[in-house]
């Protein structure tokens, strides 16, 4: 498909450069001129070097860690643009940060996820792009178009190479995960099992039960974001504990907060798969890791996005 070169251009801010790279060079165009720097103190300040009058934008910018710096850089970014009147302005948020804040738990709590929405739907975005949301009702939270993509096809089409046969199985690490987990589970032939879990106090992770056969399987554990890496380890110790033949951990956006990589080395993981939503930083690498490229997804979203073509149709079977 021929890219409307005057017609669309692709930005980014600092979050993610490499993967901004990368799309741009699946889409055959460059990275647009502009430049997201800091003040003496602290204030972020934008240049947008080329004309983007008339313009479909795109501007890629994960709300990873720095989570506050990069979410600024991206409202900021989406405000030069609409100054500068880009015809149509669409956020292409790999990662999506606050979006475990989705709902009040208790009295009081806020509803970040929502907050967040707010801000980028007011700066002047029209259209959202986002790679698997902690949870569907996001989409919701937007007064805008959001596409919505799952990360599970990148994955299942690198677990398929590993030619597993009927000697997979794959767990959902937690009940709000099945869905996920069965999607994966369909792409690949395999059964579904599902880990029961409950913490008698806060920060503590007790292993109830294991809900299906894992004996003598190759498990294949997945999950949308892996933060501290507490549940998964845990579910991958009773994997083993259950007769697991070999334990395969994926995720797609590996968040790796505080204890998470001590945790992912010292688990019985075979191999841990991820996406590159967010960049690993020096230290956040493993051996046993593979990190899988979601620029060619975004990038076919974001041609057909621009085509007026439908996103969806990416994902049927």
């Amino acid at each position: 498909m021929k890219v409307s070169r005057w017609r669309m251009k692709l930005f980014t801010g600092n979050a993610n450069t490499a993967l901004a790279q990368a799309i741009a060079k699946y889409l055959g165009i460059p990275v647009g001129d502009a430049k997201v720097t800091r003040f003496c103190d602290g204030e972020i300040g934008c240049e947008i070097d080329e004309s983007v009058r008339g313009v479909d934008v795109f501007v890629v910018q994960p709300t990873c860690s720095p989570v506050n710096d990069n979410l600024m850089e991206l409202l900021i970014m989406i405000d030069a643009f609409r100054r500068a009147s880009a015809s149509r302005i669409n956020a292409v948020i790999p990662y999506y940060g606050y979006a475990r804040q989705d709902r009040k738990s208790r009295a009081r709590d806020p509803i970040t996820a929502k907050l967040v929405s707010n801000l980028i739907v007011e700066a002047g975005a029209q259209r959202v792009v986002a790679v698997d949301l902690h949870a569907n009702q996001i989409q919701g939270f937007f007064d805008i178009p959001v596409d919505h993509l799952p990360g599970v096809p990148t994955i299942a089409e690198y677990l398929k190479r590993k030619q597993f046969g009927d000697q997979a199985v794959v767990v959902s690490p937690d009940v709000g995960g099945v869905t996920r987990a069965r999607d994966l589970a369909a792409k690949l032939g395999a059964p579904l099992a599902i880990v029961d879990k409950r913490r008698p106090a806060p920060n503590q992770l007790e292993i109830m039960n294991v809900i299906g056969d894992v004996n003598g399987k190759h498990v294949i554990i997945v999950d949308d974001i892996i933060d501290t890496a507490g549940t998964i380890c845990e579910a991958a110790r009773a994997m083993v504990e259950k007769g697991a033949r070999e334990v395969y951990c994926c995720c797609t956006h590996p968040v790796f907060s505080g204890p998470a990589i001590e945790r992912l080395a010292a688990a019985p993981f075979k191999e841990i798969v991820v996406t590159n939503t967010i960049p690993l930083a020096q230290g956040k690498t493993l051996p046993n890791m593979t990190v899988l490229s979601i620029a060619p997804l975004v990038g076919e979203a974001i041609l057909r996005i621009h085509e007026d073509l439908s996103v969806s149709k990416l994902f049927e079977v």
